[in-house]
């Protein structure tokens, strides 16, 4: 027993434990969302565009989470400005577009001497987050939850019935920016947790995972949430033990969970469906 209550002993662990519940928490409740709105590849494009602020944001001795904000919110309007100006479809630009940037960003980090370690942005540092880092994370969280709640019911009648939206008199394209801006931020939060590569499973996972499992969307928040938290509990302590990447462990439990539910789900699962009807 003393073996297994060995990670709750240690301070960088119990950090570890808040931080990935917090990070989760707002990734999932974006990730609902996003696959509602069918943007789940946005949240990918976003996250590889930041590398080339990270490093532009270096260079000019900013802080790194402006620069990373700025690159991503940049990806997103570039790609909604492409595509209303082109015939060529969103998903094409969005692949044109993140991979551009990412190789730009890979370029610059290369040739930019720096104490910058590449593998801690793209897979995240979460034992290792120093107290200001905290503070950011927690910041951004906070301000990304806070606007969610109080725009829930404006931002989830875009996400189902765009043309309603216009009926009303909403701006539609304003919204759409301002859940991009979120996105971004989102992606700022989760950096320094989960690194740019592995903040793709956490804003698409729990929200796929929830929308499978239920119908209404307050329960859809609700499931996406416990799935996100409770799998990044569950992988930052299997990290420990296993002595691997929590945020890889945390991506597999996800992933883990996400099968089952695709298997088990009550009335739409694989297994549980009714079996065809036999012709009389």
């Amino acid at each position: 027993m003393e073996t297994l209550l060995q990670p709750f002993h240690h301070d960088f662990m119990l950090q570890a434990f808040a931080l990935g519940a917090l990070v989760a928490t707002v990734c999932a409740v974006l990730s609902c969302f996003l696959v509602l709105r069918g943007w789940s590849l946005m949240g990918d494009a976003v996250s590889h565009a930041v590398l080339p602020g990270i490093v532009l944001a270096y260079i000019a001795g900013l802080p790194l989470g402006v620069g990373a904000f700025a690159s991503g919110l940049l990806c997103a309007t570039a790609t909604g400005w492409i595509k209303r100006h082109t015939r060529v479809k969103e998903d094409t630009v969005m692949g044109v577009v993140f991979t551009g940037l990412f190789a730009f960003g890979l370029v610059l980090h290369v040739r930019t001497p720096s104490d910058l370690h590449l593998d801690h942005i793209l897979f995240g540092n979460l034992l290792g987050i120093e107290p200001a880092q905290l503070r950011q994370t927690a910041i951004l969280c906070a301000l990304v939850l806070g606007v969610v709640l109080v725009l829930r019911r404006t931002l989830l009648l875009a996400a189902f019935d765009p043309a309603q939206t216009r009926v009303l008199g909403l701006p539609l394209r304003a919204l759409d920016t301002l859940l991009l801006a979120l996105l971004a931020l989102a992606i700022v939060a989760a950096l320094q947790a989960v690194g740019i590569i592995l903040v793709i499973a956490m804003l698409v996972t729990p929200g796929a995972t929830a929308f499978l499992l239920t119908r209404r969307f307050d329960r859809m928040l609700a499931v996406a949430v416990l799935v996100a938290v409770g799998s990044t509990l569950a992988g930052a302590y299997v990290s420990f033990f296993a002595d691997a990447s929590p945020a890889a462990c945390i991506v597999l439990i996800q992933a883990a969970v996400f099968v089952a539910a695709l298997c088990l789900a009550p009335g739409r699962g694989l297994l549980r469906r009714p079996p065809p009807a036999q012709p009389v």
